[in-house]
């Protein structure tokens, strides 16, 4: 028998506390999965846009709108190349799905964002249709969007003067992502501000954000200390910082995503290192004569660790990988139903941070029993004692 036949047949001797274990084993690593794609989406929009642009909102809070006098003012900081605004709009499509809706300057929008690839003909149509909406391709591919429809979307902050919150828009235009990361991100709506700003029933004038493109991202700091100190104890005071920093912001306002993934997930791991550690604790326990028989006819107290090691390795190895193979179906499938509204996917990254939690788990939970195993000593174990 090979040293790997010989751990396999250790391993599965007792085939019922085996497969619970590795039933637990492939539950955490599913969770883990899971839970670990949810924190790299709610940090994907943060990871990659850098500081290329600063987002400029009211120090109070981002929901404290700033006047839109301020456009040209921000425009004319040096370092600055272009500057749009946008207004949160709360869009809520047929019942109650809630949409990532903003309304923009169409013109502005394109400058600033130059990663949103769209025909010129589209961007031509959003600028000149007082009622127009562009949406990212993987939210018109979820809800079967065309362009050329009339979609009537409600907001569930902006009612219009007539005080319905009933409002409708042409749709014009699909946008899309520059690359497979910008694609990912492709799930907005953005309406034409200034047939919102018209028609709003709170008032004309305002602008939720501004988003500034800089022309040289290494001068974002500077920017940011210029555009806050210049309205400093004004009645508009502001808080400058990168768009990396204001997205995270932003996705903690529903709570730190990352905090909770981990307290979770060390729940989740603390609970399998008792598992897995009491079944390996358990199995060297139940071998001692056996183990003190591989010393006698000549095996090194190095290969006994060996082997628990193994073992070990060998459980949560083949539980993670299903577990994790698990959670990359899972989230498939989540990601064609829910679509645009949770685009999880356990991509490499996860699998990455799985597969160097599969090696530690496995080295901490079998390390003291290979431990009690090398330093086992052969008359003692053979006598029972």
């Amino acid at each position: 028998m090979t040293k790997t036949g010989f751990v396999i047949a250790n391993l599965f001797r007792k085939k019922t506390r085996v497969v619970l274990t590795l039933l637990s084993v492939i539950m955490a690593f599913l969770l883990f999965g899971l839970l670990q794609a949810v924190n790299v989406l709610f940090n994907a929009g943060a990871d990659f846009v850098g500081a290329t642009r600063l987002v400029t909102q009211s120090r109070v809070s981002f929901t404290q709108p700033l006047p839109l006098r301020q456009l040209p003012e921000l425009e004319a900081v040096p370092g600055v190349e272009s500057v749009m605004h946008q207004q949160w709009f709360g869009g809520v499509w047929q019942e109650n799905t809630q949409l990532i809706a903003f309304a923009v300057d169409p013109e502005r929008l394109h400058k600033v964002y130059p990663e949103w690839i769209m025909s010129d003909a589209e961007w031509k149509a959003f600028a000149n249709t007082r009622t127009g909406m562009i949406a990212g391709r993987q939210v018109a591919n979820q809800y079967g969007w065309k362009v050329g429809q009339k979609l009537p979307i409600k907001s569930n902050i902006f009612p219009q003067k007539n005080g319905s919150k009933a409002w409708e828009f042409d749709l014009v235009g699909i946008y899309d992502g520059k690359d497979e990361q910008w694609q990912r991100q492709a799930s907005q709506v953005f309406i034409n501000f200034s047939y919102f700003d018209e028609a709003n029933q709170f008032g004309s004038g305002r602008a939720g954000i501004y988003v500034l493109k800089l022309s040289d991202p290494d001068k974002a700091k500077d920017v940011a200390l210029a555009i806050d100190g210049k309205y400093e104890n004004s009645a508009e005071e502001t808080k400058t910082q990168t768009e990396k920093d204001w997205n995270t912001g932003f996705a903690k306002q529903i709570g730190d995503i990352g905090m909770l993934v981990r307290w979770i997930l060390f729940a989740v791991f603390f609970t399998l290192l008792l598992v897995v550690g009491n079944t390996m604790a358990q199995s060297v326990r139940e071998r001692i004569p056996e183990l003190a028989v591989l010393k006698t006819i000549g095996f090194s107290d190095r290969s006994v660790l060996g082997f628990v090691l193994a073992e070990s390795l060998l459980v949560v190895g083949v539980g993670g990988l299903i577990g994790l193979g698990t959670a990359t179906l899972l989230g498939i499938a989540v990601q064609r139903n829910a679509g645009a509204v949770l685009p999880i996917s356990v991509d490499w990254r996860v699998w990455s941070a799985g597969l160097v939690a599969m090696v530690l788990v496995g080295i901490l939970v079998g390390l003291l029993p290979a431990l009690r195993a090398q330093r086992l000593k052969i008359v003692d174990a053979l006598a029972g004692r």
